[in-house]
């Protein structure tokens, strides 16, 4: 089983380290566009805000949450950019204070979630450990087109490897957000961490293979990097169209990014 406790304790520093790359703004640098068409730091700052109170919601509310998914059916392709845009409008200063209160509160709930029990999401349920892990892969790639903006080359941490993790677990959800059916073979994924280490799923000896480094991966599961700007490695035809749909995150599929598209 997941250790729970040590990924809430991976999710607050991932949080800790983008709070420190924005926390010293000034109101001009809230305002500077990112990476993602349409918003800026604060609309990436208001998303993860949202989306941590409504993680909060499928926590300890559930009826709550599904009324938050019922307003989202009405506008599925707008509800995420209305949710950031609203509280975007706040000043930096409360934006700033409500994302703090908010991720403090998420960890707080995800530690008493009763074992066993499975939490509703905007995807497929999912346990404590796996909605933990899909707010760190948030945090960090939101994180990223804030340190696009800013010009700034975070340092890859061994977090990565959750985001990794569930680049992966989610192969066959990014099938069907596309309406295809995914292979029926596990494909194999090797990739290096930051300090070297290996980081490995699938078999061995799987005739469809994906390897690089891990930091490359989780940008192209998370769409912040083109292909052709990462130094990933396949073998096989289905992993190579895998790596063109792949996303870890619930929702309709992404835009991502144009070849040479960091900023």
């Amino acid at each position: 089983m997941a250790n729970v406790g040590a990924l809430l304790e991976d999710l607050c520093a991932e949080g800790d380290e983008l709070d420190e790359l924005v926390a010293g703004l000034d109101e001009a640098r809230w305002a500077l566009a990112t990476p993602a068409e349409g918003w800026t730091i604060a609309h990436q700052i208001a998303h993860l805000s949202w989306t941590d109170d409504v993680a909060l919601l499928s926590a300890t509310d559930p009826d709550g949450f599904a009324a938050v998914v019922e307003k989202a059916m009405q506008d599925p392709f707008g509800f995420v950019d209305a949710g950031a845009a609203e509280r975007a409008r706040a000043r930096p200063a409360d934006l700033l204070s409500a994302w703090r209160l908010g991720r403090s509160r998420l960890a707080e709930s995800l530690r008493g979630v009763e074992d066993g029990r499975k939490l509703a999401w905007f995807g497929p349920p999912m346990g404590v450990a796996s909605m933990t892990t899909a707010r760190l892969m948030e945090t960090w790639a939101h994180g990223q087109d804030v340190a696009d903006a800013l010009g700034v080359t975070r340092t890859p941490t061994a977090r990565l490897r959750h985001v990794a993790h569930i680049g992966v677990r989610t192969r066959d959800f990014a099938y069907a957000t596309h309406g295809q059916n995914p292979p029926a073979e596990e494909f194999r994924v090797e990739l290096v961490g930051p300090g070297g280490e290996a980081w490995e799923w699938g078999p061995a000896d799987a005739a469809q293979r994906i390897t690089g480094p891990a930091l490359d991966f989780c940008l192209l599961v998370t769409q912040r990097r083109h292909r052709d700007d990462l130094a990933i490695e396949t073998a096989g035809e289905d992993a190579a169209h895998w790596l063109t749909i792949a996303q870890a995150f619930a929702g309709a599929p992404g835009k991502g990014r144009e070849a040479g598209q960091h900023s």
